[in-house]
Formats: structure tokens, sequence, C-alpha cells
């Protein structure tokens, strides 16, 4: 399947048939009909080393395995930094962890809950003062939600992997905030 594209509202493009209007712009899937939209705050977490923490889903397609970082769907009522501080705190058991400013967003289109839908994600800082911290008692939460594994990732590693990291372009982007 194709990725979502943004086009700003009034604009679906020749031949191409508008899909439904979502913060001033319009998504539209090639070759797809209209997807339900998905909210999702998540969090880039760094340690003092620049080790970005990222979590191993062994999804079936259209997903696949991939690494991605702490974060989930939006609860009602909730707006994007309220819920990606929930889910860190849930995906890891730290409710010390304060989110930063927001430094990146992106539309993808995914399996979520059995349904393929078109996730906005809006990514956050946050910083630990422990190298390589370990996790809260939180094994439970990551069978439920199928979270495979978790590991502090240099950015070398990063570069060299094979693996899919949600998002793409991580390393550059963690390279961008951290100067």
């Amino acid at each position: 399947m194709s990725p979502a594209f943004p086009r700003k509202r009034g604009t679906p493009g020749p031949g191409r048939p508008a899909a439904a209007r979502t913060g001033g712009y319009r998504y539209y899937v090639s070759g797809s009909q209209e997807l339900p939209l998905r909210r999702a705050g998540r969090v880039i977490v760094l340690d003092p080393e620049d080790r970005v923490l990222l979590f191993r889903y062994d999804d079936g397609p259209p997903n696949g395995r991939h690494w991605s970082t702490p974060g989930g769907g939006l609860n009602d009522g909730e707006d994007y930094p309220e819920g990606a501080r929930r889910e860190l705190a849930e995906e890891t058991g730290w409710t010390d962890v304060p989110i930063g400013s927001e430094v990146y967003e992106r539309t993808q289109v995914m399996e979520s809950a059995g349904a393929i839908v078109r996730q906005h994600e809006r990514f956050f800082t946050a910083r630990v003062g422990i190298g390589q911290r370990g996790l809260g008692e939180v094994a439970d939460m990551h069978v439920s939600d199928g979270i495979a594994g978790w590991h502090w990732w240099t950015l070398a590693e990063l570069d060299a992997t094979d693996e899919a990291i949600w998002p793409p372009g991580l390393a550059g982007l963690i390279r961008g905030l951290t100067g």
C-alpha cells in the first residue's frame, strides 16, 4: 500500500478523489478508499550518550517487524503531548521523565487493532539522566501491546542496521536535534 501524501485542503490532485479533511490537510492514499484516522503521540527518548530507546514489534503484514519509539494512540479528549506522556509511562514504567518539545510529525498507513488506518504521529523529545536506563514493571503491558523487545540504540547502530526503524531517518533527526 502506498504511503499517505498530505495535500492542502481543496487540492486532491488531478484525477484523484478528495479524502477526509484532517487538520487543514486532505490525505489521499493511492489505490485505496478513505482510511480511518488514528492520532498518536510518540517520544524520542535519549540517554546521556544520545542513545535512543526503541521497542521491537514482530507484526505481520503490512507493518512487519520494526523498531519504534515509545508511544501510541491517543485516548478520547487527549492532546498529543498528553498522549505521548501517558504512553511513555505505560510502556516504560517511568513517571518522572518530562516530555519536551514537538520535533517531528508524519502520517503513515499501517495496521492497528486489525484495521488499516492512517496514523498521524507527532514526536516529542525526552531525556533520561541514566545511561541505558532500565524499564519498570511493564512486562505484562508489553505482551498485551505486542512489544517483543527493547534496546538503547546508538546512532551508529541505527545507521548500520538493516532492521526497519520507525520513523525512517531517525538517526538524522536525532543528529539535527543534538547538533
